[in-house]
């Protein structure tokens, strides 16, 4: 993405994405968003001041989970006739004078609205790391150390506690709640075995507490209004979580791992891993990270290794990456999907 892309720019870019990954809704209102502002309407006096915020924050979908959250709230009866995660059934025109209606009546708000960062906690993108999960387990053969940056409510870090089916395959307990279909989408296939976790931890610099009601719908609000199946899963890994003791730690990646990757840990696998995270990373602290991850990987041993797993925009699609230390040089293992897996398993070949 171009380093000076306006903001009618980032709209209509976003939209092409909302299109691609099967949110016509999301598509037309942000294209119509775009033409707004540049005709000086409600969405211009919205966002028009945040025309330097960081290309990483995702503006547009600030903008759509503020008035998503709204919606969810029951506060905008009239744009949720069209909202599907509100009980409404898509039109686009109607929902789009809708939208431009309720950035003018609920200015004040959205605009507080719109500085929260983007939590888009999607369990989906477990279906994409699996592959690099069960690969490190094979190679490893040792309980699992999970360190999740970027992990905002931990849901993804109970990936194991999930059940993940393929033509041919599948994974995880038969008991699940939640249940990931169609995750490969090739013949190739990562190997199968069982994994065990000893320890999880993850932070994030604002997380969410899956069991409080204000979290869980800040975490719905930025799930795409017209992606029931998303939302459905959400609901049921939310509800997963806040059974669990698990709880995400306040803090910045590299103050958190700087502790926790000094030494390896012993007779484990320590796993750092994470999803969709990197943009939101400043660049002085993706360099810092940078070093921290190969200073622990120059540490690691046979008897306690070092595997670093993360999915990440690659150019047409999410590509997840591998490096296991020692001895597994860092490689893109599968192509995937940002929000349903469709993983296109490579493995060991590239």
């Amino acid at each position: 993405m171009s380093e000076h892309r306006s903001i009618p720019e980032l709209c209509r870019f976003q939209a092409d994405w909302c299109e691609r990954l099967g949110s016509p809704l999301y598509a037309h209102l942000l294209r119509r968003a775009a033409d707004d502002f540049d005709q000086g309407g409600p969405v211009r006096e919205l966002l028009a001041p945040h025309e330097h915020d960081p290309k990483g924050s995702a503006l547009a979908l600030r903008m759509m989970g503020a008035v998503h959250r709204l919606a969810l709230q029951g506060e905008l009866l009239e744009l949720a006739r069209f909202y599907p995660s509100c009980g409404g059934t898509v039109a686009l025109e109607p929902a789009w004078n809708a939208f431009r209606r309720t950035i003018a009546e609920q200015m004040p708000v959205l605009r507080e609205l719109v500085l929260r960062p983007v939590q888009t906690n999607e369990i989906g993108r477990c279906g994409a790391l699996l592959g690099g999960f069960l690969l490190i387990a094979h190679r490893t053969r040792l309980p699992f150390r999970l360190l999740e940056i970027g992990a905002s409510a931990g849901l993804n870090l109970q990936w194991d506690q999930y059940r993940y089916t393929w033509p041919g395959g599948a994974w995880g307990n038969p008991h699940s709640p939640i249940v990931l279909n169609d995750v490969f989408t090739s013949d190739a296939a990562p190997p199968l075995g069982d994994v065990t976790v000893a320890e999880r931890r993850g932070c994030d610099p604002d997380p969410l507490d899956p069991s409080l009601p204000e979290c869980r719908l800040t975490l719905r609000s930025f799930v795409w209004a017209d992606q029931l199946e998303r939302m459905r899963n959400l609901e049921q890994a939310m509800e997963v979580a806040s059974r669990s003791q698990l709880r995400v730690e306040r803090a910045g990646a590299t103050e958190w791992l700087k502790s926790l990757l000094v030494e390896p840990a012993n007779r484990m696998t320590t796993v750092l891993f994470h999803s969709i995270v990197w943009q939101y990373i400043s660049r002085q602290d993706r360099k810092d990270l940078l070093d921290l991850i190969h200073e622990a990987g120059s540490r690691a041993t046979a008897d306690s290794p070092f595997a670093w797993l993360r999915m990440e925009p690659g150019e047409k699609s999410a590509e997840v990456k591998l490096a296991i230390f020692p001895g597994f040089e860092d490689r893109i293992i599968a192509t995937a999907g940002y929000h349903r897996p469709n993983t296109r398993w490579l493995g060991e070949t590239e």
